[in-house]
């Protein structure tokens, strides 16, 4: 297999780096020569498959640094970027920030037997999955840390832009999400940073499974997919690895859809 950036001393940061898209991305970028910064929140149930998957990334021969912590700590936050500072030195530098963070309530607008969405719900979701992608990227760029060509890549869905039951607050924080991606990526511009996102088609993941009704959002993706099959968390790792490749300088500002033409139906 080519390592494409290896000897490059480049590293990725993943926020959301122990599972689903986050740890594929890692997967493919390590394979790839790309030394990782993961920052991730795992239960302590969960540690031991996370441990296996982290041996795993530090076996293709890149450095692994991994931070289990609740990345939209602004505190928190900066523990992590001055430590890859210290880790990066003066030759080392972060070519590209993913954005795979979680974190959401998942609740009905109007409810007669649950506690229905409300305002604070709203804060912490937007805040979470949209405002945190400007805060690392403004960390990494205060800090010096980003290659002159770098790029910010965050995961979106089709439920910024459709209605999907008890998914309002994570519906407007992927609406958020892209809008920050695109000032990001028009005012960072001059300072050599891309920023995309990816917007995946309907994957099966732990965030899907918390879904209420995602047995029926798979069902209606099936049917209406062209390959008849659901998006996998490797296509969109895929993808990102092709928008840190140089040949992908030009891309920027986009919404990529990730789906195998499932939105065309």
């Amino acid at each position: 297999m080519v390592n494409e950036f290896k000897n490059k001393n480049y590293w990725a940061v993943i926020l959301g780096g122990s599972t689903g898209l986050g740890l594929a991305t890692a997967r493919k970028l390590a394979q790839q020569g790309i030394n990782l910064c993961l920052v991730h929140r795992t239960r302590r149930t969960d540690l031991p498959d996370a441990d296996r998957a982290f041996a795993a990334l530090a076996a293709e021969g890149v450095l692994l640094k991994h931070y289990n912590l609740d990345a939209t700590n602004p505190e928190k936050r900066t523990s992590v970027v001055d430590a890859l500072a210290d880790t990066l030195g003066k030759v080392a530098k972060v070519r590209v920030l993913v954005h795979s963070i979680a974190k959401g309530n998942l609740k009905p607008i109007v409810s007669t037997d649950q506690r229905p969405l409300q305002h604070d719900d709203f804060a912490l979701t937007i805040d979470a999955m949209a405002i945190s992608l400007y805060d690392w990227t403004k960390a990494l760029f205060s800090a010096g840390l980003f290659a002159a060509d770098a790029r910010v890549i965050s995961f979106t869905s089709e439920g910024s832009q459709k209605a999907w039951q008890n998914y309002a607050a994570v519906s407007a924080a992927k609406a958020a999400l892209e809008a920050i991606s695109r000032s990001i990526a028009l005012e960072m511009a001059p300072f050599g940073i891309r920023a995309n996102c990816i917007m995946a088609g309907v994957t099966d993941t732990a965030s899907l499974r918390l879904i209420p009704g995602a047995d029926t959002l798979v069902s209606h993706s099936l049917q209406r997919n062209p390959f008849s099959r659901l998006t996998t968390p490797e296509d969109v790792a895929n993808v990102a690895y092709l928008l840190c490749k140089d040949e992908a300088a030009w891309i920027n500002g986009a919404v990529i859809p990730v789906n195998g033409g499932e939105h065309l139906q």
